[in-house]
């Protein structure tokens, strides 16, 4: 069994991450600073030897040092994330997806610690492919465009990861994280399947940016969760970055309709700008379907959750969770 530290495992993915490294045994630090994290996340966690949290950010070298110092792998989730949280505050997301990795791979080199960057679709913008693979080119915005500089930060994260991996030898590997959604998942920075599941279950209209055509594919966080520790286990992934999503391919009008049948509604669908939800000459890319080929054959992994298991638990876990 090994030692973790999951940095941002205070939050949706990253703390499902930490529920399935220690249901198998393994021991884990959280480091989180709780700007989009909730500590109700790991408090089921709190009296288990096992794991420990440290309120701290990847900002700070003194800490990273320290801890990176005590564990065997590095698992790279923090980030500033959402597109609310993007556009409203471009240059502190900058700052956190940029300088923040380089100090975690940066210290993670001096200490030989391997390190998982979890990166996003976002990577390849505006292609709107059949079927977006590891090698495909990036179609962006202008740069400008505050929209666009989460994918750019992103991109320079795996070069980073990838150059340290290729030049100073520290183990790296990454994963490119299509939409994942399930339990824990907040909608107020964005997030569509959170956002209309609550609507819908306050039965007030869902609001869909823009005309609801663009397209997108919704993995359960567990399909996703299972993916990523089959990489960290794979010495194959070394050096490899991989695509990790669901490929069945759904609108944004027909997610909003699914979602109200599901919950029994009575709720409306709307419609508004992309000007009036985030911000003037905001662009959204109309579709985006993961290739997962690559990982497939690297680790045998596959999204085997339906979108209707997901909205079926999300629901349930609201229900259960009611503030």
């Amino acid at each position: 069994m090994k030692k973790y530290l999951v940095t941002g495992g205070a939050g949706f993915v990253g703390s499902h991450l930490v529920d399935a490294l220690l249901q198998r045994g393994d021991s884990v630090i959280v480091l989180d600073n709780l700007s989009t994290g909730q500590e109700k996340n790991f408090a089921q966690h709190l009296n288990n030897p096992k794991f420990s949290f440290v309120n701290g950010s990847i900002l700070d070298l003194k800490v990273l040092e320290v801890e990176i110092s005590k564990i065997d792998e590095v698992l790279h989730l923090a980030a500033a994330v959402g597109v609310f949280n993007i556009v409203d505050h471009p240059l502190e997301s900058l700052e956190t997806n940029i300088r923040g990795s380089e100090n975690v791979l940066e210290i993670a080199s001096r200490h030989n610690k391997p390190v998982l960057v979890t990166s996003t679709s976002e990577i390849y913008g505006k292609n709107t492919s059949d079927s977006l693979g590891e090698e495909d080119d990036r179609i962006l915005g202008s740069p400008l465009k505050t929209r666009w500089s989460y994918s750019e930060a992103k991109a320079i994260e795996e070069v980073l990861a990838y150059s340290y991996w290729k030049t100073r030898g520290l183990k790296t590997r990454i994963v490119r994280l299509f939409n994942t959604v399930g339990p824990r998942q907040v909608g107020h920075y964005g997030m569509v399947v959170p956002r209309f599941i609550d609507s819908a279950l306050r039965g007030q209209d869902l609001t869909i940016y823009g005309d609801g055509n663009q397209t997108r594919c919704f993995a359960h966080v567990s399909d996703i969760v299972r993916g990523i520790i089959l990489v960290i286990d794979s010495e194959k992934t070394v050096g490899e970055v991989v695509n990790l999503g669901a490929n069945k391919e759904i609108s944004i009008n027909e997610l909003a309709k699914k979602i109200i049948k599901l919950t029994s509604s009575q709720s409306k669908i709307t419609y508004t700008s992309y000007a009036e939800a985030y911000e003037e000459g905001f662009e959204d890319m109309q579709r985006r379907v993961p290739n997962t080929s690559k990982v497939e054959s690297l680790t045998n992994w596959r999204a085997n959750l339906s979108l209707d298991d997901v909205i079926k638990d999300i629901i349930t876990h609201s229900s259960e969770n009611k503030d």
